[in-house]
């Protein structure tokens, strides 16, 4: 899977929003945001394939984390990207 290149990441408020770029009349009551992890996994994995376990390696590199954890929280984060339409 990728993260679909279309969608940037932006500080708005000091919260980290997902837009579509290019995206005029845009529906702004469905807004994105990443927490901490979730926009470092962003970051790390942006312009490549990467898989469940790709995720949970950043997780563990940046985080003290059992693999466990990481692997269900990158899958987490997956699903979400997933529900969201980000992932191609």
């Amino acid at each position: 899977m990728r993260i679909n290149p279309e969608y940037k990441v932006r500080e708005i408020a000091g919260e980290n929003v997902v837009i579509l770029q290019g995206e005029y009349g845009a529906d702004m009551t469905r807004i994105i945001t990443l927490n901490e992890s979730a926009l470092l996994l962003w970051n790390e994995l942006l312009g490549r394939e990467f898989t469940a376990k790709d995720a949970a390696d950043v997780l563990i590199k940046s985080y003290a984390v059992e693999a466990a954890t990481a692997l269900r929280d990158a899958q987490l984060w997956i699903d979400k990207l997933s529900e969201c339409k980000l992932l191609d």
